[in-house]
């Protein structure tokens, strides 16, 4: 969203796929999707976003044979790890942006976050597999407003891999 703080506590439902909708992470079989060896190194990098992140807490997530979606917190206290799946702010309206300025460098922006998972991944595939590019360009983003939103997001992610097939 134009001229929203990335950097911002919040909870950001995220859509990474990969080039051209390639099939490189694996299979879905009767509605349970099964990891290949590229599938199960990205779901390993997932898994390690907030090791190297440390302002984030990841929420439910899914490696899909073309896609990875999840849902990724921006939280103030790094310390913060609650196992609650909630959160205790969401983020503000569009005319709620802050008019501070921009944090130097972007290691604590959404961004930053999707670049060094894929960058992950993208390496291991190189040094090990014959697929050179992984991933389309860019990746999106939504931000999560309310408990509401964030329930059905949760749902739709986790029900991904039996809607598959559909």
């Amino acid at each position: 969203m134009r001229g929203y703080d990335y950097t911002q506590p919040a909870a950001y439902f995220v859509t990474i796929c990969t080039h051209d909708r390639a099939y490189l992470f694996g299979r879905v079989v009767n509605g349970e999707m099964k990891l290949n060896k590229l599938g199960a190194v990205a779901r390993r990098c997932w898994l390690e976003i907030a090791e190297h992140f440390p302002n984030t807490r990841l929420d439910v997530f899914v490696i899909m044979p073309n896609h990875v979606y999840g849902i990724i917190w921006i939280v103030d206290d790094p310390n913060d790890r609650n196992d609650s799946g909630g959160a205790k702010d969401f983020s503000p309206l569009p005319f709620e942006r802050r008019t501070a300025p921009r944090p130097r460098g972007t290691s604590k922006t959404i961004g930053s976050i999707v670049r060094g998972f894929k960058i992950g991944v993208t390496k291991w595939a190189r040094q090990n597999t014959n697929v050179h590019t992984v991933w389309q360009r860019n990746y999106w983003d939504r931000i999560i407003r309310n408990e509401r939103a964030l329930n059905a997001i949760r749902r739709y992610i986790v029900e991904n891999p039996v809607r598959w097939e559909w």
